[in-house]
Formats: C-alpha cells, sequence, structure tokens
C-alpha cells in the first residue's frame, strides 16, 4: 500500500504536471514488485517519473 509520502509526492507531481506546466498526463500505474509508482506525461509522452518507496521522486530509468 502507497505510503503518506508517496501519495504526497504523486499528487506534488501530477498537480504540477497538469496546472503549472499545463501536459497530460497518459499513464499512470502501481509497480507492485518494484513498489513503485510510475507517470508517463507529456503532449509527446516525454516526461517520466517514478516515485520509489521512499516517497523520493526520480526521473531516471531503474
Amino acid at each position: 500500500m502507497p505510503t503518506a509520502k508517496r501519495l504526497e509526492s504523486l499528487y506534488r507531481i501530477c498537480y504540477q504536471l497538469t496546472y503549472t506546466m499545463l501536459q497530460p498526463i497518459h499513464f499512470f500505474v502501481l509497480i507492485v514488485e518494484l513498489k513503485t509508482f510510475y507517470v508517463l506525461a507529456g503532449y509527446r509522452e516525454e516526461i517520466e517519473f517514478q516515485i520509489v518507496p521512499t516517497g523520493e521522486f526520480s526521473n531516471e530509468p531503474s
């Protein structure tokens, strides 16, 4: 299950993408095996984020 820190990071990223940067979010998934949230966004799907179990986010592929 997601922790409060992870949900807070997810909310912050999604808010910034949609309301600040005006970018669409195309795909969002919880990868259970890695315990990671994955977000794919941008008009050309060029923005990728992962939120690890600690609540930190990264745009680096794992």
